[in-house]
């Protein structure tokens, strides 16, 4: 199969090992910068013009976009769709999971388990937000975040009141969540490609840390998951119609909670933490599915 990676650099160990993947099993792939493709929307013929001719056809694209270019790189996902080549994750599920008050809300909706959290505009209204998560300790997230950024814990009442503030001056948009303490700063990242798990690991915060991500000194190792945490992982990604996800889980005294559902997971912590051939998973995913695509087309222009 023809395959594409959407991605601004080659270099990355998640691009790279997905065309490693790709090349491994005989695909021709290469790495597309989706900043400088150029849509042409054409009736009847929807086109794709990059480093300044036609794309050649393909058969599967995989996204990479990054959260800084969410709206022109889900355009350029939404031009492929249009043009019949299928994607490993589709454009609107993308927009849905960097929404990420419109994911809660999709995942809240289905009874999927989250920490309490709250919404509000107004600066008038922040008592109102900090006691219908509990009270302090709590943790407030802009919502444009991710990696880790834009997230932060408010120890006191006093603190949160001083950051949310300090946020909705900014004209920011935040949510307040309540702060799982039983959790000692450690999370799951569970790697879902269809309607598997096909990898799990756990982090642990830096010493003097909250946040367990990676990018912030997080420690990983792998993680051995229930089966009502791999069915809430699976339920979520499905929920945002993510075909490829990481979905953020942390255990609570009241069961596992969704924290985050990722539509562009990364594979260097996970592959280092379990040993197992993420990027492989992904592209065997695609051959099932984008054959079974192509045969559905063939099928009924026949």
């Amino acid at each position: 199969m023809r395959l594409a990676i959407l991605s601004r650099n080659a270099s990355l160990y998640s691009t790279r090992r997905l065309k490693e993947a790709a090349e491994a099993r005989d695909h021709e792939v290469r790495v597309v910068d989706y900043l400088r493709c150029v849509i042409d929307i054409t009736s009847h013929r929807p086109q794709m013009h990059y480093g300044g001719s036609e794309l050649a056809p393909l058969d599967a694209v995989i996204p990479r976009i990054g959260a800084t270019h969410t709206f022109y790189g889900t355009a350029v996902v939404r031009q492929f769709e249009m043009m019949g080549v299928y994607p490993t994750v589709e454009s609107h599920a993308i927009s849905r999971s960097r929404d990420k008050l419109r994911s809660l809300q999709l995942l809240a909706a289905e009874g999927v388990g989250l920490p309490v959290t709250s919404f509000a505009h107004s600066t008038k209204d922040i008592d109102g937000l900090i006691s219908l998560v509990g009270g302090a300790p709590v943790v407030i997230k802009l919502l444009e975040g991710t990696q880790g950024m834009g997230v932060v814990l408010a120890e006191t009442k006093k603190a949160a009141e001083s950051v949310i503030g300090a946020f909705r001056q900014l004209d920011a948009n935040i949510l307040v969540q309540e702060f799982i303490k039983e959790s000692r700063g450690t999370d799951i990242r569970a790697f879902v490609v269809g309607n598997k798990v096909v990898a799990a690991m756990e982090r642990s915060a830096a010493p003097g840390e909250f946040r367990s991500n990676v990018h912030r000194g997080g420690e990983t190792r792998k993680a051995k998951l229930t089966p009502e945490e791999r069915s809430i992982a699976k339920r979520a990604a499905r929920i945002l119609g993510l075909n490829v996800a990481g979905v953020d889980l942390m255990r609570s005294n009241h069961g596992p909670v969704v924290l985050e559902v990722n539509s562009s997971p990364g594979l260097e912590g996970i592959e280092g933490a379990t040993g197992i051939d993420v990027a492989s998973k992904v592209i065997e995913f695609i051959e099932t599915h984008a054959e079974v695509k192509a045969t559905t087309r063939a099928r009924k222009k026949a």
